[in-house]
Parts: structure tokens; C-alpha cells; sequence
């Protein structure tokens, strides 16, 4: 019975990592980030980093690869939004 939650944690940690890759193509893409909120992409970068730490702390590959991964996604997404106000601002 442990290996299918095991089972359900991988599954679960790779479909939630992979739902931000079509945000984070599309904002490669386009370079257009004005509906996305700074503030909570902040926020969120900040506690994937989080979990990517704990995961690590309790050696949970899943914990620790879902959000390892997901963070460059939503690196790639804050750092195209922080590109964009800069260049606003300007």
C-alpha cells in the first residue's frame, strides 16, 4: 500500500510541475507578463524554494525534484516580469 501513495506522490509532483511549463514557454514566447501579479509570483517562488529545502531536509526526491524543477519555471516567469517593469519604468 506505501508504493501506490508513493506511486501518487511522483504522479502528483510531476502534473503540478508540469502545468506551469505552458506559462513559462508562453512568457518566453511573448515576453508579455501584465496579467501576471508580481506579488504572488513572489510569494509562490518563495515557497517552492521552501519546499525544494525541506524536501532536501527530509530526503523526499518527489518534494525535492517537483520543486526544484518548478522553481526555474517560476524563476523564468518572475524574471521576464521584473524585465518587463524595468523596461515600463523606463
Amino acid at each position: 500500500m506505501d508504493h501506490l501513495f508513493s506511486f501518487f506522490g511522483y504522479i502528483a509532483s510531476i502534473l503540478t510541475t508540469l502545468s506551469f511549463l505552458p506559462q513559462a514557454i508562453k512568457t518566453i514566447k511573448e515576453r508579455n507578463t501584465d496579467g501576471i501579479s508580481l506579488l504572488m509570483y513572489t510569494m509562490f517562488t518563495l515557497g517552492v524554494f521552501l519546499w525544494a529545502i525541506y524536501g532536501f531536509y527530509i530526503q523526499d526526491i518527489a518534494i525535492l525534484l517537483g520543486n526544484s524543477v518548478t522553481l526555474l519555471f517560476a524563476l523564468t516567469i518572475l524574471s521576464v516580469k521584473i524585465k518587463n517593469m524595468k523596461r515600463e519604468t523606463y
